[in-house]
């Protein structure tokens, strides 16, 4: 185990937190100079509201998180039938940025060898060490064929799509690593949305100038979702349908992972467009049962499908069992699903008041991060509608929207003021894709949003500070070298404890940082922490003092 001090937080910045709210932008000063191009149309082509990922992760291993942004290309308005669609303007370029460690950001694309030019309209970003080499690679998801660059540990990528043979098809959006069968090497798990091209476009939404609408997913017929595992010599086998998991009924957008029953194998939810969520059980055996119907997870209360957008896998009341939340649209209210224990979930969105504070909203990404750590999980959600001229048809809902930001009492919810959260919660924008982490590694969990068409945001945290906190990492030896899977009980001194399972698929198109931030609240010591290795192994720290980050290396077998 290593540890490696952080300072402490003085007066002063307490005061400052007070002054700007939760959340500080700080796009402007950051010299991140992105801005993603959705190359909107007349035509409507769906891709054009779609799209917008981003990623935090470390790819030089300095200990500072950078930025990856994907980026949507160029389109012909209309798109001639057979066209391809072309990122070579660099304006059109996925970008990567990486954290100098002074509140600054360089761009470094080029040097990387990160530029996307011949890939697809860009949609979303996984992040995982597939390949157990110590640095983490990136998989991209588009509108055509995905992309897995291979992170070569001198600040360049590799891309190695062909030779991995997971370059798929068709359209593909969230994406995610994970270990299903627990052999230490990272699997790719990829949702496709729908069976739709250019030619397939039809005209939706009312026949008079300005009011053509991009189409709802009712239109065209879902794909399947696709799953590679990993054959560990830099290769992977299409498993989609010997796994269970390729229902051609999916219209997959977001993915999220962990294991609900507690049986030690990783399991998945998927967020779906207007059908039935899918939640794959893990049978242990290398193969899946879609089992969200009967353990209450699929619809709504009124046994209604919704438009599932974002989601996120964890366990928001301290019970030490995952919950489910799903982003959708304006109207329907965002889905919390508590785990009951057994394999079950109960709809819970009102009686925990989420209901109340997101009926006006559409959402896109989210993720419970504890902003405060007062040691319980918040919500926060990314928002914006689908359709930029649904003013005209329904004047009380807007295109742009802030974003959202929900505080957990003790397992209900409540929504934070713009006062309280800052400015940029009462900044309406088109977002889209969000991912968290500490980006200047104070123990506060910050925020990156991709907005589509405009530039990004940029949130530090001034309020975690307020509280005690423990950062983690983990570092696999047979498990993956990332940790992803492994399940963490965090008990305090008082007998109280929090649970939490390392992942970095997050949200919606997304990936967050794959430490864990953990907040202690007032007390300044983790009384006991118990990690949980894919595979079974336990592996124990005791006392362990507040305020530190945190590198814990799975012992030796």
């Amino acid at each position: 185990m290593t540890l490696r001090a952080t300072l402490s937080v003085c007066a002063a910045c307490i005061l400052l937190a007070a002054q700007t709210g939760v959340f500080e932008e700080i796009t402007t000063t950051t010299g991140v100079d992105f801005r993603h191009e959705n190359s909107p149309t007349t035509n409507k082509y769906l891709l054009e509201t779609m799209g917008g990922g981003v990623a935090l992760f470390d790819y030089d291993n300095d200990g500072d998180l950078d930025i990856f942004f994907t980026n949507g290309a160029r389109l012909e308005d209309p798109m001639p039938p057979g066209t391809k669609v072309d990122k070579s303007d660099p304006k059109y370029w996925n970008r990567l940025y990486r954290n100098d460690g002074n509140g600054k950001f360089t761009d470094v694309t080029e040097k990387a060898g990160l530029t996307g030019i011949g890939t697809g309209y860009g949609m979303g970003v996984a992040v995982g060490d597939y390949d157990n080499d110590g640095f983490q690679d990136l998989y991209l998801t588009t509108y055509g064929a995905n992309v897995l660059y291979r992170n070569r540990g001198d600040g360049k990528f590799e891309n190695v799509t062909a030779k991995a043979g997971v370059a798929a098809s068709g359209w593909s959006t969230s994406a995610g690593f994970f270990d299903y069968n627990n052999d230490g090497k990272l699997d790719l798990f990829v949702c496709r949305y729908l069976d739709w091209s250019f030619e397939k476009n039809i005209h939706c939404g009312e026949k008079k100038p300005g009011y053509r609408s991009y189409c709802h997913p009712d239109n065209f017929k879902g794909a399947a979702n696709l799953l590679f595992r990993n054959n560990g010599d830099g290769t992977f086998s299409d498993v989609s349908e010997e796994a269970g998991v390729a229902n051609p009924n999916g219209k997959g957008l977001g993915v999220a992972f962990a294991d609900y029953d507690g049986d030690g194998y990783t399991d998945i939810y998927v967020a779906n467009d207007s059908v039935m969520c899918f939640l794959y059980h893990n049978k242990g055996n290398g193969t899946f049962e879609e089992v969200a119907l009967t353990e209450g997870a699929g619809y709504n209360e009124d046994g209604k499908p919704f438009a599932g957008m974002g989601v996120d896998f964890a366990d928001y009341d301290n019970d030490g069992r995952p919950d489910i939340f799903v982003t959708n649209l304006s109207q329907e209210m965002y889905a919390l699903y508590k785990n009951i224990g057994g394999g079950s979930f109960q709809y819970a969105t009102n009686r925990t008041g989420v209901g109340h504070a997101t009926l006006p909203y559409s959402g896109w990404s989210t993720k419970f991060i504890d902003y405060d750590n007062d040691g319980w999980k918040d919500l926060f959600v990314t928002q914006g509608h689908v359709m930029d001229t649904i003013g005209l048809t329904a004047p009380n809902l807007k295109y742009l929207e802030p974003p959202l930001l929900l505080r957990n009492n003790q397992g209900s919810f409540v929504r934070v003021s713009p006062a309280e959260a800052g400015s940029a919660f009462d900044s309406a924008k088109a977002g889209r894709g969000a991912a968290f982490g500490d980006l200047d590694n104070d123990g506060s969990i910050d925020v990156v949003i991709s907005n589509i068409g405009q530039p990004p945001t940029i949130l530090r945290n001034t309020a975690g500070r307020r509280n005690h906190w423990l950062a983690m990492r983990l570092e696999g030896r047979r498990a993956n070298r990332d940790g992803i899977g492994c399940r963490v009980k965090v008990t305090m001194a008082s007998g109280k404890a929090q649970y939490y399972e390392a992942q970095t698929a997050s949200g919606y198109l997304s990936a967050s940082d794959r430490r864990l931030l953990i907040g202690l609240g007032a007390e300044t010591v983790a009384q006991r922490i118990e990690i949980r290795w894919p595979g079974g192994r336990v592996q124990t720290l005791a006392r362990v003092k507040a305020k530190q980050s945190l590198v814990v290396r799975k012992q030796a077998e």
